[in-house]
């Protein structure tokens, strides 16, 4: 959905069984809603699907897209995901060479041992969970990573569907690491937690030196879509 604002057309909002019993279908006046690729919107549970409804339901004068989180992940994954998969699962794979998690600070003491105390039992818990092994380093020089490492996250996230990788796309890629989306995907952390632990350089710049407006905005939408695809996750499981 383009992040652009259209006067609101529809009175009414409905959530119904699709016809042909493929899962649920939202209706504005009787007319089923399409993704913005123009694909059927087909959602796969009442809990989904009553969610989104309340979204459009919740936009009064103008429709604005960036106010509609789930309305916005359901629609990536039918509209992006699913004709890509192959392509998202190889950045997200991709993640681990990277990985925020993997570059620690060379000084100062403090800020080195909040990073270890936080991120090394997330890199052991990946270990102990799926044989996922990253070399760690200090500084911003790139570190190389085991081709057999990579697997092991290839492994993790193929098999899930196309809605579960639209979530851990926004996980992964707002927080920077595939380990901490990982963790969030399988209740390791919590949103919350997840946004702490990748923002943790930048809070200790804030203790250190503050923060200007146009930072804290930009954190505070970071934290939103970390909760937004959180809460995805929940509907979709329950």
């Amino acid at each position: 959905m383009a992040n652009t604002s259209i006067k609101r057309f529809y009175k009414q909002v409905a959530t119904t069984p699709d016809d042909q019993g493929a899962g649920w279908r939202i209706h504005l006046d009787g007319r089923a809603v399409k993704t913005p690729g123009k694909a059927d919107f087909v959602l796969r549970n009442q809990r989904l699907a009553d969610a989104i409804a309340t979204e459009w339901d919740a936009q009064v004068e103008h429709i604005v897209p960036s106010t509609m989180p789930i309305m916005q992940l359901a629609a990536t994954a039918i509209d992006r995901v699913a004709p890509n998969r192959a392509v998202v699962i190889a950045e997200l794979t991709g993640y681990g060479r990277s990985d925020l998690l993997c570059y620690r600070a060379q000084y100062p003491d403090d800020l080195i041992r909040r990073q270890n105390d936080h991120w090394q039992p997330l890199l052991d818990w990946a270990m102990s969970e799926f044989s996922i092994s990253l070399n760690v380093t200090q500084g911003v020089m790139p570190v190389g990573q085991e081709d057999a490492s990579l697997l092991a996250i290839q492994d993790v996230i193929e098999p899930l569907d196309d809605h579960e990788l639209a979530a851990l796309h926004t996980l992964i890629t707002v927080s920077g690491s595939v380990i901490v989306g990982l963790a969030v995907f399988h209740r390791r952390l919590t949103a919350d937690q997840a946004f702490e632990i990748s923002q943790i350089d930048e809070t200790y710049a804030i203790e250190n030196w503050g923060e200007d407006a146009e930072a804290t905005a930009r954190r505070e939408k970071l934290r939103h879509e970390l909760l937004a695809a959180d809460r995805f996750l929940a509907l979709l499981r329950d």
